[in-house]
């Protein structure tokens, strides 16, 4: 009787290290086949190009200077109304010009010490700004400004309020097709790393679009904006 219950035990024994080995061996098997899918590429594509900007904002700043404030205003608003006058016989339309308040400076509530006195006692600085979509012809009637300063206006331009802005507002409208060559040179770029490896090129894995990136060509150019936008794909790779 003990003779039979050790045989038993013994095939017992045997069987569940038979199938302990079988488990083994598929789950090996399926790891393997499993490490297999995961095998990826990462790649990157890039669409790059250019476009006139379709807004202009261009500020013209003049100064003028008086002991009396009075007259100061009287200059800043006779400064006004030649510039207005001036870009509206450029073509410029009414609707696309605004002025802002005045900044005016007493120089006698600044003055400390016994130091001499100024020339003129106000300072003040004016700026009519054109907002115009058509920049082409804004930027044709900028190389006419000294027209201004023949009629007495004094123009600054070396402050941050006077610099010129071109802004590219279009950008939804370029962004599926620009999306759309991102993609498709990632995956020129995941087949051309799959044959050189002998592999075959699967399905996505995952994706993610940069951002968008607008820029001005060159210091030179900036009304010509450069419009980027970078795509990273990864791909199964299979052999």
């Amino acid at each position: 009787m003990v003779t039979q219950n050790r045989s038993s035990a013994l095939i017992l024994g045997a069987f569940i290290c038979l199938g302990l080995g079988l488990l083994g061996y598929l789950l090996g098997g399926a790891f393997i086949r499993s490490k297999s899918f995961e095998r990826t590429v990462t790649v990157k594509g890039l669409s790059e190009r250019e476009f006139e900007a379709d807004i202009v904002i261009w500020p013209i700043s003049f100064t003028v200077a008086g002991n009396s404030i009075e007259g100061v205003y009287g200059s800043i608003e006779a400064g006004t109304s030649k510039i207005r006058a001036f870009l509206d016989g450029k073509g410029i339309a009414a609707g696309e010009i605004s002025a802002s308040s005045p900044t005016i400076t007493d120089k006698s509530a600044q003055q400390y010490g016994g130091g001499p006195r100024p020339e003129f006692r106000y300072t003040a600085m004016q700026t009519v700004t054109v907002y115009s979509p058509n920049t082409a012809a804004v930027r044709g009637v900028m190389s006419e400004l000294s027209e201004l300063g023949m009629q007495g206006i004094v123009l600054t331009g070396d402050n941050y309020q006077s610099q010129t802005e071109y802004l590219f507002t279009r950008l939804n409208e370029v962004k599926p097709e620009m999306i759309e060559e991102a993609t498709r040179k990632a995956r020129e770029v995941a087949e051309k790393f799959a044959a050189d490896s002998q592999s075959t090129l699967g399905k996505i894995r995952k994706a993610s679009q940069g951002q968008f990136s607008i820029s001005a060509r060159d210091k030179n150019n900036p009304h010509i904006k450069k419009v980027r936008v970078v795509s990273t794909v990864e791909y199964y790779l299979s052999d």
